[in-house]
């Protein structure tokens, strides 16, 4: 076993885009469990558009990352060293354990891995895992979508939107994608099923956009899963029918203030002349849905029916790269880091 662990600190707090001053890579002894921890070695790490707002001190839902701290993230891990009686070392885990090579937990918001379901591990960090799960809540507990309605999915073919795409699809919904060129949405049509998928970067502004969705939803748009602000939003909204619900998931493109927000009159008046519901959603508060999630969804991911793809950077200390290129939309579905060898 190793004597030593790397990890990825906050060094300072961006005041806009993140860059590489703001990450800063540390070796230090190995930790050891103490009493009810268990010790793991990370093999997937996870890379989210919510860690962005990890990274400022500004009130949110969550405490931010101090200056110092390990970066927060999910990971697929092994159990290595064990004072937990609930783990022992060879079980597999998602757990947070952060920008890391190694991580101690006491349990808490760790979910088992079954090696024998035959599902990759990586999949528990992506269709199987956290944004696999937003998707399914804002799907079903948030829009309340049915049969016969037109959804518009944002960041379409992203680790959540690609999933929201799928399901709508299955339950007998008009899909209608919006993504960040001709590839992605070439994908979302020909191997995800959408009906149609707008690439919002060679429109020209919202208002292009927008008739681009009214093109291909004639009749109006009753469910929008919103994931990133900015233009696709001033282009969505127009295009709501009278009473249609929005699940407001995430805002990347505000993020890093690399967007003007959309006019407070263009969002607040849409919403009012069209009676729009608008429920924003943390998945954190929902892991109750998590059993209902996997019983729907595992089958799906295990017999093909549901489609993913992944990016995969390759070692720890290329986390921020990976990181900062999400951010602008580089990354093909489930943006992940490997960190060590799958167990033998």
């Amino acid at each position: 076993m190793t004597e030593t662990m790397k990890r990825i600190v906050l060094a300072s707090r961006p005041p806009g885009k993140p860059g590489p001053e703001n990450f800063r890579l540390e070796e230090e002894p190995l930790p050891q469990p103490g009493p009810g921890e268990f010790l793991a070695r990370v093999i997937w790490l996870s890379l989210d558009p919510y860690m962005r707002g990890r990274m400022s001190a500004a009130k949110s839902y969550a405490k931010p990352v101090e200056i110092g701290e390990t970066m927060t993230a999910g990971c697929v891990a092994e159990v290595i060293a064990s004072n937990h009686d609930g783990y022992a070392p060879g079980d597999l885990v998602v757990a947070p354990l952060g920008w890391a090579t190694h991580g101690i937990s006491d349990g808490t918001l760790v979910q088992k891995i079954d090696p024998k379901a035959g599902a990759p591990l990586s999949a528990y960090l992506g269709v199987l895992g956290m944004p696999g799960l937003t998707a399914w809540v804002g799907l079903n507990d948030i829009l309340e979508a049915k049969p016969g309605e037109t959804i518009v999915v944002s960041a379409a073919t992203g680790a959540v939107g690609s999933l929201v795409g799928q399901l709508a699809r299955l339950k007998g919904m008009t899909v209608i994608g919006v993504a960040g060129g001709a590839d992605k949405c070439r994908y979302a049509v020909e191997e995800l099923g959408f009906d149609a998928c707008l690439d919002h970067r060679a429109a020209a502004d919202a208002k292009e956009l927008g008739k681009q969705i009214a093109a291909a939803a004639p009749d109006g748009v009753e469910c929008y899963f919103e994931n990133v602000g900015g233009k696709t939003l001033e282009a969505v909204l127009p295009n709501m029918k009278t009473f249609g619900r929005i699940a407001l998931c995430g805002m990347i493109a505000w993020y890093s203030g690399a967007e003007n927000p959309a006019p407070a009159p263009v969002v607040w008046g849409a919403i009012l002349r069209q009676r729009l519901r608008v429920e924003g959603f943390i998945i954190f508060d929902r892991y109750d849905r998590q059993p209902a999630f996997v019983a729907e969804v595992a089958p799906r991911v295990a017999d093909g029916t549901i489609h993913y793809r992944e990016t995969v950077a390759e070692g720890l200390e290329n986390a921020p790269a990976a990181f900062m290129k999400m951010l602008e939309g580089g990354n093909f579905g489930k943006q992940l880091v490997r960190i060590g060898a799958d167990p033998a």
